[in-house]
C-alpha cells in the first residue's frame, strides 16, 4: 500500500534539511568532519577535540540538529512499524523532536550539575564529549537509513530490529570506550556508577518512551 504523498513531502523536506546541515558542517569544519567519521573504534578524534571542548561548540551543535531531525523521523517510522500504525502527522513529529532535544539537553545539564557537586568536571566533561560524539555519529548514520526506509524499501519489523541492534551496538561501544578511559575511578565508585546509569542513562529514555506512547 502506497504511503500518502504529503508524508513523503514532509520527509523529503526534513531529510534535505538534515543534508544541508551536514553539508554546512563538512564545508566549515572539513578536517574535523573527516576525522569525526572515524570516531567509532578510534579514539584519535576524542583525544584531540576533547581538549578543545567548549560549552557551546558550533560543530557539535550542527551535528546535534541533524541528530534530532534524523532520530525523530526514525522514531516515528519505528513506532508506526513496530507498535501502532499511525498516519503521518507533522505536529506529532515536532513533538517527538522537541521531546528528544529536551531530554538530551536536560541529561547533559544534569551531568554538569553532578560534576560540579562532586568536583569532577574534567572527567564528566570528557564523558559528555564521548557520549555526544557517538550520538552525533548515530545521527549521521540515520540519514541514509531514513532515505531507504522512506523512499526505497517498505519498512518491516525485521529491518527495524536489525537497525536498532546496530544502533545499540554503537552506543555500547561508546559506553565501553568511556568505561575504559575512566576504569580506575569507576572501580572505586562502582555503586555510584550503577546508580548513575539507572538514573541518568536508562531512566530518561523510559520516560521519553512513555511520553511518546501517551501522546
Amino acid at each position: 500500500m502506497l504511503r500518502e504523498i504529503i508524508s513523503n513531502e514532509w520527509y523529503t523536506i526534513l531529510i534535505v534539511l538534515s543534508l544541508c546541515v551536514l553539508t554546512l558542517a563538512k564545508q566549515v569544519y572539513a578536517n574535523r568532519f573527516r576525522e569525526f567519521l572515524g570516531v567509532v573504534g578510534n579514539s584519535k578524534y576524542l583525544k584531540i577535540y576533547s581538549r578543545e571542548k567548549k560549552l557551546f561548540d558550533k560543530f557539535d551543535s550542527l551535528l546535534f540538529l541533524n541528530l534530532i531531525i534524523s532520530l525523530s523521523i526514525f522514531s516515528l517510522l519505528c513506532y508506526t512499524t513496530l507498535i501502532d500504525p499511525l498516519l503521518f502527522d507533522i505536529i506529532l513529529l515536532v513533538k517527538i523532536a522537541l521531546g528528544i532535544g529536551i531530554v538530551l539537553l536536560v541529561k547533559s545539564f544534569l551531568d554538569r550539575i553532578i560534576a560540579s557537586l562532586f568536583e569532577i568536571n574534567t572527567i564528566i566533561d570528557a564523558y559528555i564529549f564521548q557520549k555526544t560524539s557517538y550520538k552525533n555519529f548515530i545521527g549521521i548514520l540515520l540519514l541514509p537509513i531514513n532515505v531507504f526506509l522512506v523512499f526505497v524499501i517498505p519498512p518491516n519489523p525485521a529491518i527495524f530490529y536489525v537497525i536498532l541492534g546496530v544502533l545499540i551496538l554503537i552506543n555500547l561501544i561508546g559506553l565501553i570506550t568511556s568505561i575504559k578511559s575512566h576504569q580506575k575511578i569507576i572501580i572505586h565508585n562502582f555503586f555510584y556508577f550503577i546508580l548513575y546509569l539507572c538514573a541518568l542513562e536508562i531512566g530518561p529514555y523510559i520516560i521519553l518512551y512513555k511520553l511518546l506512547k501517551d501522546s
